[in-house]
């Protein structure tokens, strides 16, 4: 009977062992997210791949790349269907998307800086400039009022 398992991949060796798969037929699911402009694993050294055990567990365990299946001895444990729907639930475009401050700010939302020398410093969310994720933002003190282009993901959202 066909099941989800977990896989354990040599260092490095996922996008490999995601490759042979694919080619073979094997159903896989390597989950990727963005980081500093390059596609990376989401779980370094291990995958997602639905197979039929005892059936092609030979295939599996022994494929380039694959260290081993992660289980009980000679005995993988199978993954229920909802953590890996869980899972795809958080990409978008094909990439888990990542809410490092929780919810991403909107136009008109109260932001504050959280990273950077600008950390601390309030104001509102005024428009996205360019789809590298620059922001402009509008900061209102006492004597100073003026605008700031900074990374969105440098913001936080101010829940009141």
């Amino acid at each position: 009977m066909k099941n989800w398992y977990v896989i354990n991949t040599k260092p490095k060796k996922e996008f490999q062992v995601e490759r042979l798969f694919t080619e073979g037929g094997i159903k896989i699911y390597n989950p990727k997210y963005m980081h500093e402009d390059r596609i990376k694993p989401f779980f370094p050294g291990y995958g997602f791949i639905y197979f039929d055990f005892p059936e092609q567990y030979r295939l599996v365990k022994y494929t380039r790349g694959v260290k081993r299946v992660v289980g009980v001895k000679e005995v993988p444990v199978p993954i229920h269907d909802k953590v890996i729907h869980g899972i795809k639930s958080r990409e978008v475009g094909g990439l888990i998307e990542i809410d490092k401050y929780g919810e991403k700010p909107e136009v008109g939302d109260e932001i504050e800086v959280v990273e950077g020398p600008l950390r601390g410093l309030k104001g509102v969310f005024k428009k996205e400039l360019t789809a590298n994720e620059r922001v402009l933002i509008l900061l209102n003190y006492v004597t100073y009022q003026g605008q700031l282009i900074i990374e969105k993901e440098k913001l936080k959202k101010v829940v009141k």
